[in-house]
């Protein structure tokens, strides 16, 4: 009996080209790529030629698999993001803060973006900038006591129409859309000795950037405490 592969497929999309990419989960190692590069200009994605590009390449791939494809990560390079940045601040009263601390910050946080998006979903979810007794932190630090700290956010959405239409298309496959990642977010963190915009991806939904609260709904082994969080709210 075949050995089943762990496998995570990944779609670039961009109005000039679609590529589409699965790596084997534990090594990263490429198990597939293919490209279709769009020789018509355009402002739009083109929904009929991606239905025929994933037609081709997942019959391809689930055959060289000898597995069904059942999910997929979205990497969109589009202007149709746009990015909302909010504060909060609250007091602690000198108690320890912690990821625990920030859970109801964070969620009013979301709520608040939610309440005044327009037909738009949030894509990711960023604390820029920790401020703990007026003390600036990149990363939340271990074992401090404080009265009073603040939060800066930054949310990146995404048009639900938009989102919309892409599930349909990968939905005629049975495949269900597991992130959308924005290409420009990505593209911070490329690591200079590789410039895979697929590795990348691959270690952001992993939880490479711990000041990402991850908006996912599956669940996996190694969700940090935000992800457990936000799976419970959503």
């Amino acid at each position: 009996m075949t050995k089943k592969i762990d496998f995570k497929t990944f779609l670039y999309l961009n109005h000039n080209q679609f590529i589409i990419y699965v790596a084997e989960n534990l090594t990263n190692e490429k198990i597939y790529s293919e490209k279709l590069v769009l020789e018509e200009n355009s402002t739009e994605l083109k929904f009929s030629i991606l239905n025929e590009f994933l037609e081709i390449n997942i019959f391809k791939i689930e055959k060289k698999l000898n597995n069904f494809i059942k999910d997929i990560y979205v990497i969109l390079d589009s202007k149709e993001f746009q990015s909302i940045k909010l504060s909060i601040k609250k007091d602690n009263n000198g108690n320890l803060i912690n990821s625990e601390t920030l859970v109801h910050p964070l969620n009013d946080l979301k709520n608040l973006c939610q309440s005044n998006l327009q037909n738009k979903k949030i894509v990711h979810f960023l604390i820029e900038k920790y401020w703990i007794d007026n003390k600036f932190y990149t990363t939340l630090p271990e074992n401090v006591n404080c009265n009073i700290f603040s939060l800066d956010t930054e949310f990146i959405c995404l048009s639900k129409n938009l989102i919309e239409n892409i599930e349909k298309i990968l939905k005629k496959y049975h495949i269900f859309l597991n992130q959308i990642l924005s290409a420009s977010y990505l593209e911070k963190f490329k690591d200079n000795n590789d410039n895979n915009i697929f590795t990348t991806a691959n270690r952001i939904v992993s939880g490479h950037n711990s000041n990402e609260v991850l908006l996912t709904g599956k669940t996996n082994k190694k969700q940090g405490f935000f992800e457990k969080f936000f799976n419970f709210f959503n």
